[in-house]
């Protein structure tokens, strides 16, 4: 794989996201002048631009990540196979494990998703981490009634990978040989930073994308952003739970079973 292909694969991925964008925001504009009222091409359109936008960030980030490496090897099966199953958890974490909350026509949600995103960061470090939540929980957006959250979502949860991924393999390095004690602190570091920029960022990124792209009112979206904090607060203490448990039970099967993601700073690890 040379370097002309791995930019005209990051290429394609940036055309066919503005592309995506061009036609959910359309989508949006006529939904929301016709008080959401619109016929079956205009709400194909929507959703297909959505769907495209989110298959066009996927290939615009492994583009551009492939493109920066001084050897352009295409990642191993079994890193994608982690990810694609990390991805399915969080769809089902949000499927099925979610409370809806109504908000006048809108609504919110208390859901487990996002323990599955932070653990997926863990796992296999901020970049596969980060694309397996965005991608899982995106598709879960958009096939239960929460489809114009979706690009929101996409973006949200790819930060929350980035900066998981970020704090516990480029600053603790828990790839690397550490006491058990180090682990577990680091974890929680880790899965709270990524909380807490979800518990700030959804809220207020919520508000800006229902009042100014959606045609929300301001005093609905108002209300969906209070009422939105509240609940990102609640799926952020059960998150940080949630996959802190679940990193610390499965980190030592799965480094002794070999299975552990090549995170950066990753080495043969005990504990």
């Amino acid at each position: 794989m040379n370097n002309k292909t791995n930019y005209g694969g990051f290429l394609a991925g940036l055309i066919l996201t503005i592309l995506g964008l061009c036609m959910t925001v359309y989508g949006m504009t006529v939904r929301s002048a016709a008080g959401y009222e619109t016929d079956a091409v205009i709400e194909n359109i929507f959703i297909f631009g959505m769907i495209l936008t989110v298959a066009g960030a996927v290939i615009l980030i492994a583009g551009l990540a492939a493109a920066r490496r001084k050897t352009m090897t295409p990642p191993d099966a079994a890193t994608l196979a982690k990810a694609a199953l990390l991805a399915a958890l969080c769809y089902i974490g949000f499927q099925f494990f979610r409370f809806d909350i109504p908000v006048g026509t809108e609504k919110t949600a208390i859901h487990f998703g996002n323990a599955f995103c932070v653990l997926a960061a863990l796992l296999l470090g901020g970049v596969w981490g980060g694309m397996a939540g965005a991608v899982g929980m995106t598709l879960a957006d958009l096939t239960s009634g929460y489809a114009t959250s979706a690009p929101k979502t996409f973006l949200l949860k790819l930060c929350i990978g980035l900066i998981v991924g970020l704090v516990a393999h480029r600053i603790a390095h828990l790839g690397r040989e550490h006491t058990r004690a180090y682990i577990v602190r680091w974890t929680v570091i880790a899965s709270a930073c990524g909380m807490v920029f979800n518990l700030f960022a959804d809220p207020i990124v919520g508000y800006f994308y229902q009042n100014y792209l959606l045609g929300v009112p301001q005093d609905l979206a108002g209300a969906l952003a209070k009422i939105g904090a509240a609940t990102t607060a609640v799926n952020a203490a059960t998150s940080i739970l949630i996959a802190s448990v679940l990193y610390c039970a499965l980190r030592p099967v799965l480094l002794k079973a070999g299975l552990l993601g090549r995170t950066p700073g990753h080495k043969a690890a005990r504990t």
